[in-house]
C-alpha cells in the first residue's frame, strides 16, 4: 500500500470540519489539516481529532499558503502521494481511492467540475465560471495543456513531483502558478471528472477579489510572472501536449 496523505486547508469551517473528517477518515489513515488562521471554533473542534495532524498558522496567510505548508508537510515526512481537497463540503471524500489510483500514471491529478454533468450538480456563479472559463483558455492555448477546470483544489500529487516544484503565490492563483510550472517542467498531468458542488453561494474571495475584474486581473498576473521567472531559469513554454482525461 501506498503511503499517502490527505490534506485539507480550513478557514472558519466550523460548521464543516466534523463531517468532512469523519468522511475523510473513511478512506485515509493520514490525514493534515492545516487551519490558516480560523478566528471561529474551528481550532477548538479540531482539537478533538487527535488521529489528525494539525499545522496551525497563527495569522490568515492565504489559500496558496496553506497548500506550500501542505507540499512541505508531505515532502517532510517522506509520503509518496498527497491528495488536497477543501473541507467545505466541496469535494466528496469518498472519491479520493479514485484520486490515488489515477496518481500512478500521473505526476499530477486533477478534479474537474466541467468534464462530466453529474445528477445534482450545482449551478457555479456566473463570474466565477466566466472567470474560470477565460483562465483555463489561456492556460490551454500558452501551455499546451487540454484542461476543463483551472481552479479545482481536489487534486492529487505525486510527492517526488511536488519537489520539482517552487510555489510563491500565496492566495487564489496559486494553482495557476502549479500549471505554469508543471507544464514547462513536462510534468504528466491527468484531469478526472467530479461532481460540481456549492454549499454556500455567499462565500466570498474577500476585499479587492470580489470584484471580478480585479481577480481577472491578479490571475493573469500571476500566469505571466509565473512563465517569466520559469523562462528565467532556463524553461520554456511547451510544444507539444502531454496531458490526458480519465
Amino acid at each position: 500500500m501506498s503511503k499517502w496523505l490527505a490534506a485539507l486547508p480550513v478557514y472558519n469551517e466550523e460548521h464543516y470540519v466534523d463531517d468532512v473528517l469523519r468522511e475523510v477518515s473513511k478512506y485515509a489513515e493520514n490525514i493534515l489539516v492545516i487551519d490558516d488562521g480560523s478566528s471561529d471554533g474551528t481550532a477548538e473542534r479540531l482539537a478533538a481529532w487527535k488521529d489528525v495532524h494539525v499545522e496551525r498558522h497563527p495569522q490568515n496567510t492565504g489559500y496558496g499558503s496553506a497548500l506550500q505548508t501542505a507540499f512541505r508537510y508531505a515532502i517532510e515526512q517522506e509520503y509518496e502521494y498527497l491528495i488536497t481537497l477543501d473541507c467545505d463540503g466541496q469535494h466528496q471524500p469518498k472519491r479520493l481511492p479514485q484520486f490515488l489510483e489515477a496518481c500512478e500514471g500521473a505526476d499530477i491529478v486533477s478534479g474537474s467540475r466541467y468534464l462530466k454533468r453529474y445528477e445534482g450538480d450545482s449551478e457555479p456563479p456566473t463570474q466565477r465560471l466566466k472567470i474560470n472559463r477565460q483562465i483555463t483558455q489561456q492556460l490551454n492555448e500558452t501551455l499546451q495543456l487540454n484542461l476543463t477546470d483551472a481552479f479545482c483544489g481536489f487534486k492529487a500529487y505525486r510527492v517526488e513531483a511536488l519537489k520539482r516544484l517552487d510555489i510563491k503565490d500565496n492566495g487564489y492563483a496559486m494553482p495557476l502558478e502549479v500549471w505554469v510550472q508543471a507544464a514547462m517542467r513536462g510534468l504528466r498531468v491527468i484531469e478526472i471528472p467530479v461532481p460540481l458542488i456549492y454549499l454556500d453561494l455567499s462565500r466570498s474571495f474577500g476585499g479587492a477579489l470580489d470584484e471580478s475584474e480585479k481577480r481577472l486581473q491578479y490571475y493573469n498576473q500571476c500566469i505571466a510572472s509565473s512563465i517569466a521567472v520559469m523562462e528565467q531559469r532556463g524553461f520554456s513554454l511547451p510544444t507539444n501536449q502531454a496531458f490526458s482525461q480519465g
